[in-house]
């Protein structure tokens, strides 16, 4: 029970790593916001994963929305601690000169302007409640790119360096900010990183880069997101955690 009496909120939770993420905070005690721009699929994570989580539909790109799905979740929980900012987007991988304007602008939407949004919106709530913490679910994209996705790897660099600058900022807050940099995983995202079809030979191509020979799972993920947001990490800031098997040595 590393996170009881914690209240928190999850974005992109209906599938992938945020799901493994509100799975393993509900486990561990803490009350949970799943948020999604799904929200059917948002809804039927939450009646998942029971009592102490409800659902929260939200469009992360949105500012209207992210203060609405902040009012709502600190309006049912009574406060609200921990904030990981996990929904993602990516153009295709593929040559660079192939992403028109509007999926640039999807991708920095979705991938950083829910940040600048969600800060703008928990800030002033954590300096009135003493405290708080933001979790940035970024990607070893923005650490080691891979060719044919540089605007996507270019967002993700973003949020790294954001993640640092707001650790450095807010510190004298009581509100700390880590990053968290999965590799590859098998999440929807998975053909769209990759190019090419989702087939054990693709695969293969992909997880020989990976030291450890294995994609990113959801409770990789999720430890680490649980360590980062529970007390035991309470003088850890600014840190960018690589849960990526050794891709980026």
């Amino acid at each position: 029970m590393r996170l009881q009496g914690k209240t928190t909120m999850i974005t992109g939770a209906a599938s992938g790593f945020g799901k493994g993420i509100a799975e393993v905070y509900i486990r561990e005690g803490a009350k949970v916001a799943v948020a999604d721009l799904n929200a059917e699929g948002a809804r039927a994570v939450a009646e998942e994963l029971g009592p102490n989580a409800i659902a929260v539909t939200c469009d992360v790109s949105k500012a209207d929305q992210v203060e609405a799905a902040v009012a709502q979740t600190a309006e049912a929980f009574g406060s609200l601690d921990i904030v990981v900012n996990n929904a993602g987007w990516t153009n295709p991988n593929r040559p660079l000169m192939e992403t028109d304007e509007e999926t640039f602008r999807r991708i920095y939407d979705i991938n950083v302007l829910s940040i600048f949004h969600m800060t703008k919106t928990c800030v002033p709530l954590w300096r009135k409640q003493g405290g708080g913490v933001m979790l940035n679910v970024g990607s070893v994209a923005g650490i080691r790119p891979r060719p044919g996705l540089t605007w996507y790897n270019s967002s993700k660099g973003a949020v790294n360096i954001m993640t640092k600058s707001l650790a450095v900022e807010l510190a004298p807050d009581g509100i700390r900010v880590c990053g968290i940099a999965p590799v590859m995983g098998v999440t929807g995202l998975l053909e769209q990183f990759m190019g090419m079809p989702d087939t054990p030979e693709n695969r293969q191509k992909f997880l020989a880069t990976i030291p450890m020979g294995r994609f990113s799972e959801p409770r990789d993920v999720a430890n680490a997101a649980l360590y980062l947001g529970s007390d035991e990490a309470d003088f850890i800031t600014g840190v960018i955690l690589e849960v990526d098997g050794g891709r980026t040595v």
